[in-house]
């Protein structure tokens, strides 16, 4: 028959049963706000930042631009604004090119 943990040997054992807890804990903690997080994008992205009411698609020169149903106003994506303002000509453009 085993004989009966010592007193140091049941607190380590304790210890480390409760340092996995705390890490499984803050984990699932962790992946609770991630999803908190993506829902709340997810809402946001589908409502006008001026006034919260819901954003309709719109097609202009081959780029899907937000627009406001109430208000009218016009959200741009990241890099929406680049493809709408093409690429730059000019002789200032071209110095840039060489010089920049």
């Amino acid at each position: 028959m085993p004989a009966k943990p010592s007193e140091q040997e049941e607190e380590y054992f304790a210890r480390r049963e409760f340092e996995r807890r705390k890490k499984a804990l803050a984990e699932k903690e962790r992946e609770a706000a991630e999803e908190e997080r993506l829902r709340v994008l997810a809402v946001a992205r589908e409502r006008c930042p001026k006034c919260g009411a819901p954003l309709l698609a719109v097609k202009f020169q081959g780029v899907e631009l937000d627009k406001c149903s109430r208000c009218q106003g016009v959200w741009l994506d990241c890099g929406e604004l680049e493809q709408l303002a093409g690429e730059e000509t000019g002789f200032l453009v071209s110095l840039k090119r060489i010089f920049g």
